[in-house]
């Protein structure tokens, strides 16, 4: 979703995919941590809801601009477990979008279908990988025309991967994508956090997409909070912002603020 965001509508740094890099490794050193990706974060990481369960996610999202913004009012993020390694999604958006002085607009964005495999998970190692290709196609509406979606469908195809190294847990993610009237793009991303305890874990992300000459490029480094209130719902809350000037194009805030539901409702897994 927040590739096909990007292509639509803004983008102008250049990306360079060397501090991802630096982060994966520091990552390796860092004291004990807990950290998985997914709403509220961009990255994803290889877990699953579980055969037969499912992950529901509903957010708010705003990209703020010094002169606009777009916001998805909500984003719907709807994950099905079949057996334990693999996940069907269905994911769309309604967006408000302004620009300054003009009257906001609001239509759907395009919808996203996927099915993520987790083909590898070592429970003696602690590491997992998955694959999760993602088609993103238009809905039949006129937000095209009005400029709240991109004009043709995208393909994602991402890796994510998950590793355990004793106390330590670091989520990483990297795809291409495949754009149908445009630029092709990439997506990278890392997630690092804490679990302060069984209810409550923060973290922070690095993320990173964008076309490989440098169009539509944008670059986040975030906070966020996961908090167990009680089965079957889940706090989710993320903030933070481009790494370039908000003056170059780019978000002074991206954020999310929303709930997960893990149905039929049972107890939180303790990790």
């Amino acid at each position: 979703m927040l590739i096909r965001f990007f292509v639509a509508h803004r983008g102008c740094l250049r990306i360079a995919v060397a501090p991802l890099l630096l982060l994966a490794a520091i990552a390796c050193a860092v004291l004990p941590a807990s950290a998985q990706g997914g709403p509220p974060y961009y990255t994803n990481d290889p877990g699953t809801p579980g055969n037969k369960q499912w992950e529901i996610n509903l957010g708010y999202m705003p990209f703020l601009y010094p002169n606009n913004s777009v916001s998805h009012v909500p984003d719907v993020d709807v994950n099905f477990g079949l057996g334990d390694r693999i996940q069907l999604t269905y994911e769309s958006a309604w967006l408000r979008v302004t620009d300054n002085p003009n009257s906001a607009k609001w239509g759907m964005e395009q919808s996203q279908l996927g099915v993520k495999w987790r083909f590898y998970d070592n429970s003696e190692n602690g590491f997992s990988m998955s694959v999760f290709p993602q088609l993103s196609l238009n809905n039949p509406n006129n937000a095209v025309a009005r400029g709240i979606a991109p004009p043709g469908a995208s393909l994602i195809l991402p890796v994510e991967f998950s590793k355990k190294l004793g106390p330590v847990d670091l989520n990483w993610e990297a795809g291409y994508n495949f754009v149908h009237l445009g630029p092709d793009t990439y997506v990278a991303g890392v997630v690092l956090g804490h679990e302060f305890n069984e209810k409550f874990e923060m973290d922070t992300e690095f993320y990173a997409t964008g076309g490989f000459r440098g169009q539509n490029s944008f670059t986040a480094l975030d906070v966020g909070a996961r908090y167990k209130i009680h089965p079957p719902c889940i706090l989710l809350l993320m903030a933070g912002r481009s790494l370039a000037p908000a003056r170059n194009g780019q978000p002074y805030f991206v954020g999310y603020f929303g709930m997960q539901f893990l149905l039929p409702p049972h107890p939180f897994a303790k990790d």
